[in-house]
C-alpha cells in the first residue's frame, strides 16, 4: 500500500527550515571536517532531521580513525537506528534499535545526547526519535563511565552522510546541529506543536555550541558545508548546488515510493528512475491527493535499446487481471491513466487511445492533474505544448485518492515534484511561491504538505 503523508508534514510550523541537502549514495556524497580540541570529550549533543531514501544499509554520521577506531550512526540493514564506537577493536557502545525506521515519506528528527559522567549506564548515550527516547532496543551496550565520545575527540575526520567513506546515505539532511560540551534533550531543538501534536523544529541560533560545535542550514548553495553558527565548515565532497533543496522537516515534499511489486533503481533522493533489465519498473509519488489542481514535471534522460515510457496518475485502488498490485506498467489498471511515449497514445485499462506527440530523450512532459474540475481530469505537456485534456477514469471501485506514478522500461527519467535532481533552466513557481520547474505550472500547486493542508 502506498504511503500517503509522512510524519511531521501537516502543519505549518511557525519556524520555518528554508533547505536540506540531499544526498546520493552512487555518487560518493559526503562531508568531512577536522576537528579540533573539544570543550568536553565526555559530554556531546547530535541532533538533526533526516528523511531516508531507498532501503539498504546506509551510513547517516561518523567518525574513522583506522577499522579499529571508529563512531558511526547507522540505517541498517534491517532498517534499524544503529549506534556502534569502537577505541582499539574494542566496543565501547553498541546500540540498535527493535523499531524500524523505513518510511520514505517522513521527515524523522534524531536526538543523540551523550554523557559518559552519568552513574546510570544507560544514561550516558541516549537516543530520540521525534521527541521521545528510545528505551527498546535488540542490542543494548552503554559506554562506561568517562568514556570518550569519538565524534568529538581531537584531530578526527566528522564525516555526514557516510561512514567510513563507503557506506554512503541515500536521502535529505536538514537542520544539523552539533553540540560540543552539554547533554540536551530533544526540547533544545524541537517542540510540540500544541494543535496537531506534531514534533517540529523550532529556532537553534541561541544555542551554545562549544568549541568543535556547529550549526549547518544549508541555505547557501556556493558553500553548502557552511557552519552557520561560527567557524566550523565543513568539506564538501562530490555535492553540487543541484543537491540543495526545499524539501525540508517543514515543508515535506513528495518523492518516489520505493515500496512498490515493480520498484525500479530508485536514486537522488527517490527523484530518479532507472529500469535497466528488460521489465516495466514503476515508481508513484509518496503523496496522494484527492482534491486540488497539482503539477509536475518528468524528464526522460536517457534510453538504450528499444525504450518505453509511460507518465500519469493512479487511483490508490489498482489491482488488474494480471494479478499485481500495482500493475507491472501504468495504464494496465482500469483506474489509470498513462502517456505513451513510443507513438504519443495515451493507455487506460491497458487500452490504447491516440492522444498526442511521441517524446524521448531530454523531452519534459508536464503533468496537470484537476480534482477540483466537474469532471476531474489529467493534461499532458510536452515541452510546455498542450497535447489536450483526457478526463479521469470512474468506477465504483475507486478511493478518489489519485497518486502520480512513471513506468520505464530500459530508460531513466527524473522526476521533480518542485524540488528537482536536474538543473533547471528557467525556475517557475506555483501560485505559493514553491517548486522549481522548467515550465509555468498552469494553475496547479507543488506536491508538498503546505499546499496540500491549504488545497488537498
Amino acid at each position: 500500500m502506498p504511503l500517503i503523508l509522512g510524519t511531521n508534514s501537516i502543519k505549518d510550523t511557525g519556524f520555518n527550515v528554508a533547505n536540506s541537502l540531499r544526498f546520493n549514495r552512487g555518487s560518493s556524497d559526503n562531508l568531512t571536517r577536522s576537528t579540533g580540541t573539544a570543550t568536553n570529550n565526555d559530554k556531546a549533543t547530535v541532533s538533526f532531521w533526516l528523511k531516508r531514501s531507498g532501503s539498504s544499509s546506509q551510513g547517516i554520521i561518523a567518525e574513522d580513525t583506522n577499522g579499529s577506531n571508529k563512531f558511526a550512526f547507522i540505517l541498517n540493514s534491517n532498517q534499524k537506528i544503529e549506534l556502534v564506537q569502537e577505541t582499539g577493536g574494542s566496543t565501547e557502545f553498541n546500540l540498535i534499535t527493535t523499531r524500524v525506521f523505513r518510511d520514505n515519506s517522513a521527515w524523522y528528527h534524531i536526538v543523540i545526547a551523550y554523557d559518559s559522567s552519568q552513574g546510570t549506564a544507560s544514561n550516558r548515550i541516549k537516543v530520540y526519535v521525534n521527541g521521545v527516547q528510545e528505551t527498546a532496543f535488540d542490542t543494548g551496550t552503554y559506554p562506561s563511565s568517562n568514556v570518550d565520545f569519538r565524534f568529538n575527540k581531537n584531530s578526527i575526520t566528522q564525516q555526514i552522510g557516510s561512514y567510513e567513506n563507503t557506506a554512503h546515505m541515500e536521502g535529505y539532511l536538514s537542520e544539523f546541529v552539533f553540540i560540543d560540551g552539554q547533554q540536551l534533550d530533544p526540547t533544545s531543538f524541537g517542540e510540540f506543536d500544541e494543535d496537531s501534536g506534531i514534533w517540529k523544529p523550532k529556532d537553534v541560533s541561541g544555542l551554545t555550541f562549544g568549541t568543535n560545535g556547529f550549526y549547518l542550514d544549508f541555505e547557501d548553495s556556493s558553500a553548502l558545508g557552511n557552519d552557520a553558527a561560527g567557524s566550523n565548515n565543513f568539506t564538501v565532497n562530490n555535492l553540487t548546488a543541484i543537491d540543495q533543496s526545499t524539501d525540508t522537516c517543514t515543508n515535506n515534499f513528495a518523492i518516489g515510493n520505493p515500496l512498490l511489486n515493480y520498484n525500479p533503481v530508485l536514486s537522488e533522493g527517490n527523484l530518479v528512475l532507472t529500469s535497466s533489465g528488460t521489465a516495466w519498473k514503476n515508481s508513484m509519488s509518496t503523496i496522494g491527493v484527492s482534491s486540488g489542481i497539482w503539477y509536475h514535471e518528468v524528464k526522460i534522460t536517457a534510453e538504450s535499446g528499444v525504450p518505453y515510457q509511460l507518465i500519469g496518475v493512479t487511483d490508490s485502488y489498482h489491482p488488474n487481471s494480471w494479478g499485481a498490485s500495482p500493475p507491472n506498467y501504468l495504464g494496465v489498471g482500469a483506474l489509470q491513466i498513462g502517456y505513451y511515449n513510443d507513438n504519443g497514445s495515451y493507455y487506460k485499462g491497458d487500452s490504447q487511445t491516440s492522444y498526442g506527440a511521441s517524446f524521448g530523450v531530454n523531452d519534459i512532459i508536464g503533468v496537470l492533474l484537476d480534482l477540483d474540475a466537474g469532471t476531474p481530469t489529467i493534461k499532458f505537456y510536452k515541452n510546455d505544448a498542450d497535447q489536450g485534456s483526457i478526463n479521469l477514469p470512474t468506477s465504483s471501485n475507486s478511493t478518489g485518492l489519485w497518486f502520480f506514478m512513471q513506468s520505464m522500461y530500459i530508460s531513466t527519467c527524473s522526476v521533480n515534484y518542485g524540488s528537482p535532481a536536474h538543473a533547471i533552466s528557467s525556475g517557475n513557481q506555483d501560485g505559493n511561491g514553491y517548486g522549481n520547474f522548467e515550465f509555468e505550472t498552469k494553475g496547479g500547486y507543488t506536491l508538498n504538505s503546505k499546499n496540500l493542508a491549504e488545497y488537498g
